[in-house]
């Protein structure tokens, strides 16, 4: 038997928070979503302003960084080294783009958060940060 670490829908929500407050900033639109350690869905949020595309997109991403325990653009990255399609995962909800990146507890991933909407090095800042500063709470 072992312990495991799950994130909380207060979790979420501050994850959510934090990505939010950065797109308020400057009016900029884009989906936020935070997936549990399997890459299922436990929070989401679309702000004013996201293209309807970026719903799934960061759902995807979160389940994709969550599942592979790594950010979705190495996912993407590695796919293309090794010319692996990203269809051999036998998943559709894999994706190759930048934006989704695992939250790591004590060593094990307990979830992870997708941010779509903005030009993927935009995402990938704002997931990062997000991550990183839920970290260090």
């Amino acid at each position: 038997m072992y312990q495991r670490y799950q994130l909380s829908h207060q979790d979420a929500l501050r994850l959510i928070t934090l990505i939010q407050k950065e797109l308020e900033k400057d009016h900029r639109g884009a989906a936020i979503a935070v997936a549990d350690s399997q890459g299922e869905l436990l929070g989401f949020l679309r702000t004013d302003g996201c293209k309807l595309p970026s719903i799934q997109i960061a759902i995807n991403k979160a389940y994709t960084a969550a599942r592979e325990m790594t950010e979705s653009f190495q996912v993407g990255q590695n796919s293309r080294e090794q010319s692996f399609p990203m269809t051999n995962f036998g998943d559709l909800r894999y994706t190759a783009w930048g934006g989704g990146v695992p939250i790591i507890y004590k060593d094990e991933v307990v979830g992870a958060v997708g941010v779509s909407g903005l030009p993927e090095e935009e995402d990938m800042r704002l997931a990062r940060q997000a991550v990183e500063m839920f970290a260090s709470a």
